[in-house]
């Protein structure tokens, strides 16, 4: 054990930034605690910018991570069996949670690929959609197209920012500063469009 350790190379920034990148969206895709769009575009920056990670292995990494996390996250849902039901229908009507469980029936991967995109929306979706007893069969395929595409939008920023800038932490900085003005650009968007569903 202690030879595999001091084998290990921890001047190699690959042996450490990959681990941080997919634990930390991994966590973050669990537990809410970590701004994982921020880690994917960090992450793209610095691929940009050096040779220590590569750009392909980072969209791989942060899909496959992101994928786990909400795969766990569904089926803590899923198979929580009545009591995931009742936390997730609190405060709903009957008739409400039969609305739900038609629109998962009708249009279940665009709810769930749209639920990853939108900030705050992953989560409910995922724990609605194992509450109703989505199928596995449904919510696997559809959440590895998710969060593909979730982790090419946010690796998009730390391109961009990579490509403007050739300091590995300036590119950083820059690409987290454009993920969380996009986050809170779509947070307003999402709550203006939430009042206006309301009024009407």
């Amino acid at each position: 054990m202690s030879t595999v350790v001091l084998a290990f190379d921890w001047s190699n920034t690959a042996n450490i930034g990959y681990p941080v990148l997919g634990g930390g969206v991994l966590l973050g895709s669990i537990i809410p605690i970590v701004p994982t769009g921020a880690v994917v575009g960090a992450a793209a920056a610095v691929a940009m910018t050096t040779d220590h990670l590569s750009l392909p292995i980072v969209l791989v990494l942060s899909t496959v991570a992101a994928f786990a996390g909400d795969v766990v996250t569904f089926g803590i849902a899923r198979l929580g069996g009545p009591a995931a039901v009742r936390w997730v229908a609190r405060g709903q009507r009957e008739e409400q949670l039969e609305k739900a469980r038609d629109r998962f029936t009708r249009r279940g991967w665009q709810i769930v690929v749209i639920g990853r995109l939108v900030p705050a929306g992953r989560i409910p979706v995922l724990l609605a959609a194992g509450a109703l007893a989505y199928p596995w069969r449904r919510l696997v395929p559809a959440s590895l197209v998710a969060c593909f595409v979730w982790a090419v939008a946010y690796a998009l920023l730390g391109v961009v920012s990579g490509g403007i800038f050739d300091s590995p932490l300036v590119a950083t900085v820059l690409a987290t500063v454009l993920v969380l003005l996009v986050t809170v650009l779509m947070n307003v968007i999402s709550r203006k469009r939430k009042k206006a569903g309301d009024r009407s």
